[in-house]
């Protein structure tokens, strides 16, 4: 079932302390440390990717713009153990667009996922998205949390990316 989100990426400097303050101010949940590939493939619209991880397996579709801001998108993920064989059929069909890997530290605050990424060729990343899966929280909600956490973590204008990591 397709669900919305609201979210932003941010190029930043100091994960470590942003990850600190997050810690003293939310006490968040936290899933771990993930060593992640999402292996982005060619599909006519919108974006297509098989994440695997030692935390998140999943095979994501997701539409939004490309712009440098908190952003809604549209996303159906789906959930699965991990299997080569999956990403052997996604490769044969649509053929594979980009591999990105990266290391990424992830959080929740109620529906509220941050994560710290770093990839070794594009540096340090804080990405938060704001999660509705059931419909019951509405978009105005979504972008009012990702603002209230690009404000928390002193995002500035010039440090918002539009694009995906695929893209960079």
């Amino acid at each position: 079932m397709p669900h919305l989100n609201f979210e932003f990426k941010a190029k930043v400097e100091n994960t470590e302390e942003l990850e600190q303050k997050l810690i003293e101010a939310f006490n968040p949940s936290y899933l771990g440390e993930d060593d992640q590939t999402d292996t982005y493939f060619n599909i006519a619209t919108g974006r297509l990717k098989l994440r695997e991880g030692n935390i998140e397996n999943s095979l994501i579709y997701y539409e939004r713009s490309n712009s440098a801001e908190s952003k809604s998108s549209n996303v159906i993920l789906y959930e699965h153990k991990p299997d080569k064989n999956l990403k052997e059929i996604l490769t044969k069909v649509h053929g594979v667009k980009v591999i990105v890997d990266k290391k990424r530290k992830i959080y929740f605050v109620e529906n509220v996922k941050i994560h710290f990424d770093k990839l070794v060729a594009l540096g340090s990343f804080i990405e938060v998205e704001a999660i509705d899966k059931d419909d019951t929280i509405g978009i105005e909600r979504l972008k009012e949390q990702c603002l209230q956490f690009a404000t928390f973590f002193n995002i500035k204008p010039q440090q918002f990316v539009a694009h995906s990591y695929s893209d960079l």
